[in-house]
């Protein structure tokens, strides 16, 4: 936390009232919803299915370089479809309220090797719920990095540019890793319970199947083009990776977003519960496109107000949310992609180092990250 409280100067009326405004936004966009937005994820669901069909079919023949760069840019833009704009909001239940069976948080499993309903019990229930708080939110720092001034430093640490910077390459198995809370879990104890060992074995069957299509099966039918096709898969991956990891690190590490002790959310209102969504995350300005390709996850301020909100809605509302931060005087944190990216990176590097102390008399919030 930043040593002054930037929403110091909001009385508690103000705060629930904050919140009230806020319900009254997403309300409208609940009463609102309908056939143009089944429509469009539908849509966009057909588009992504259909890209991921003539990549793959254009890979068969990736023996030739430009078959090859063709279907890997085309691949790459699938899986970032399915894990963005698709999967991630399908399974926070976006459009549950479509009933429709197909399209579904109970049914709908992703090109992912988390199972889907393990990530749902860490995204949805956890960090959405815990947005931000050290030591309750395996998404901040992904549980590998210092991620605030006041955390004691340890000589591990020096690593954490390293750590990140592996853990984007290979984003969907650290997303697997801390769905299972594997760090805590490592322990011989632990490791033993039938729980964890049931979570686990669904981890393990999920890469395995996950493996097989990628890098078994579809390489196979390529033929002549095995070698090429695989060389294109990793690509895909490692580019859906690259792109998934920076766009959540652009929504929660940049300067400027806060992070928040356990004990501040105790007793917590609607309001406060609201007001440390806004001041948690930080948006990515841009294009359509752009907003597109990152599952509306530029809109990070407004998915973690509504996260089950339709996707599509977010550009609208964020201009009802922006007034809000400018009625309470508040910072809306955003910024193109790049800025974002090397703030985010920036903080990753400054507080590698030993560059604070914990305050005297301020609790350890490293004994927060233990405790958890």
């Amino acid at each position: 936390m930043t040593a002054i409280d930037p929403t110091a100067h909001l009385t508690a009326e103000q705060i629930e009232e904050l919140g009230r405004e806020l319900d009254a936004i997403r309300d409208e966009v609940i009463a609102d919803r309908g056939e143009k937005d089944a429509a469009y994820i539908r849509r966009v669901i057909s588009a992504q299915r259909k890209l991921e069909l003539v990549s793959r079919g254009v890979l068969l023949f990736s023996i030739f370089p430009p078959a090859w760069l063709i279907g890997t840019a085309g691949l790459s833009v699938a899986k970032i479809m399915d894990n963005m704009e698709i999967g991630h909001n399908i399974l926070h239940g976006q459009w549950d309220w479509m009933r429709d069976p197909k399209i579904h948080s109970t049914t709908w499993e992703w090109d992912h090797v988390s199972p889907a309903d393990q990530w749902k019990h860490s995204h949805n229930e956890l960090h959405h719920t815990y947005t931000n708080v050290i030591g309750k939110d395996n998404d901040l720092g992904y549980g590998i990095m210092r991620v605030d001034e006041d955390q004691k430093w340890h000589p591990f640490h020096l690593g954490q540019p390293l750590w990140n910077f592996l853990n984007a390459c290979f984003f969907e198995y650290g997303i697997a890793a801390y769905d299972l809370e594997l760090g805590k879990n490592l322990h011989k104890r632990r490791r033993k319970n039938p729980e964890f060992r049931a979570r686990a074995r669904a981890v393990g069957r999920k890469i395995r199947k996950q493996v097989l299509k990628d890098y078994v099966i579809h390489p196979l039918l390529s033929g002549p083009s095995f070698l090429t096709t695989l060389a294109a898969t990793f690509t895909a991956n490692l580019v859906r990776n690259l792109w998934t990891h920076s766009v959540i690190m652009c929504g929660h590490f940049p300067e400027g977003v806060q992070v928040f002790e356990r004990r501040s959310i105790k007793g917590e209102t609607r309001g406060q519960w609201y007001l440390r969504q806004m001041m948690g995350s930080a948006n990515i300005s841009g294009s359509k496109a752009m907003h597109f390709m990152t599952g509306n996850l530029s809109h990070q301020i407004e998915h973690h107000l509504f996260p089950d909100l339709p996707s599509n809605r977010y550009a609208e509302v964020a201009v009802k949310v922006r007034a809000l931060f400018e009625k309470y005087e508040l910072e809306y944190v955003t910024g193109p992609l790049p800025k974002q990216v090397f703030s985010a990176w920036h903080k990753v590097f400054r507080l590698a180092l030993p560059n604070k102390r914990p305050k005297a008399g301020t609790p350890d919030r490293e004994q927060d990250l233990i405790a958890a």
